[in-house]
């Protein structure tokens, strides 16, 4: 097994729980257009995909205010629903532990709002690069974002792990040829799963950092 030399995290429900804000965030589009809350398999999809996709998603049954929906999710101030989202309480302990032996990236279908995230949560410290949807022609699923990390840092597929929690996270490791650690998703097929990150500091993947 090659050392690790690489973590690349998601960031909604990994990072952080952010379902709480991505239903607000996306209710509030579709109660501005006087429909319905979403139900959840729409709260599913857009916890898990980038926001052009999610707005496609749960206007599709009204094409004709696509545009309109588009340009007020685009008004809509995000810091306004931050308050409905959770940092995994012992993210930061497994940073500052991971810091001094290997490189950190994150790779994730949020746009605009991943700077201001790292900025309110004093996190941008940590990461050497952050990969988001706006920076990658094919978002996730597919693995741009990742093979643009690992040639950043001159680094093969094999020195890297990915922590993701979704069917999306999945594919986008997979494609990149990536192990995957599933964070609290036992049903995710992975490499590993864990429940919290300092749960994987017991990992056999990380043998490294107990030397």
């Amino acid at each position: 097994m090659s050392e690790l030399k690489l973590i690349v995290f998601d960031c909604d429900g990994v990072m952080f729980d952010s379902k709480g804000a991505n239903l607000h965030f996306y209710n509030q589009i579709r109660l501005h257009f006087d429909h319905p809350l979403m139900d959840e398999e729409e709260l599913e999809y857009v916890h898990i995909h980038h926001v052009v996709d999610s707005v496609n998603h749960i206007m599709r049954h009204w094409p004709a205010e696509l545009a309109a929906a588009h340009a007020y999710r685009q008004s809509l101030d995000y810091r306004d629903f931050i308050r409905h989202m959770t940092i995994e309480p012992d993210l930061v302990e497994f940073l500052q532990l991971i810091a001094p032996t290997c490189r950190t990236a994150i790779s994730t279908n949020r746009t605009t709002t991943m700077a201001l995230l790292l900025d309110l949560f004093n996190l941008r410290q940590y990461f050497e690069m952050v990969v988001t949807a706006m920076d990658v022609a094919n978002p996730k699923p597919h693995p741009e974002a990742l093979d643009k990390i690992l040639a950043h840092f001159g680094l093969a597929a094999a020195d890297g792990i990915f922590i993701g929690d979704s069917v999306v996270d999945l594919e986008h490791a997979k494609g990149a040829g990536m192990r995957l650690i599933a964070f609290k998703n036992p049903e995710l097929p992975a490499d590993y799963h864990v429940e919290s990150f300092m749960e994987i500091t017991r990992l056999p993947v990380m043998a490294c950092f107990s030397k």
